[in-house]
């Protein structure tokens, strides 16, 4: 619950930065100036980019939210069980190992969602955020029954 507390402030901080930046811009545009016309028009697009992105994840955590949820109903969630480093990390030998397994398994079920989340989750131990993010957005889509992506294509 502490997760999603911090995330409604960091959000809810971050469109009040938001709406500042635009109302800058607006004061700026109405300068009439070359030099301020450009800066308001660049700082009303940097609150739209940022809404993008903001929606965005809010999106992909609460439907990896839905998924945590339904395998947690099922039995599925993978145990948290690695040993830890001294600083709370999970051993990067131990998340190798169980990395090597998901990755095994994903291989032997590609259209199982709950293959890929396991597989979302070993990467993210693993510290690999970028293909963490792929695996779990997969799972998504195959849960969803939607296309799934690969290399920026819609596999078929």
């Amino acid at each position: 619950m502490g997760g999603k507390i911090t995330y409604a402030f960091l959000a809810t901080a971050l469109v009040v930065v938001f709406a500042v930046v635009a109302v800058q811009g607006v004061l700026l545009l109405r300068t009439g100036e070359p030099a301020g016309v450009g800066m308001g028009v660049a700082a009303l697009v940097l609150p739209c980019v940022g809404a993008w992105f903001l929606w965005h994840n809010t999106l992909f955590a609460r439907n990896a939210g839905r998924l945590v949820r339904e395998l947690e109903a099922e039995g599925g969630l993978p145990a948290d069980d690695l040993p830890r480093t001294p600083g709370g990390r999970v051993d990067r030998e131990a998340a190798d190992a169980v990395f090597a397994r998901r990755r095994k398994e994903t291989e032997e079920a590609p259209d199982d969602w709950r293959c890929w989340f396991r597989l979302a989750v070993a990467y993210h131990d693993a510290r690999d955020t970028p293909r963490a993010r792929r695996a779990m957005q997969r799972a998504i889509a195959l849960h969803d029954g939607k296309p799934v992506r690969e290399n920026g294509k819609t596999a078929a």
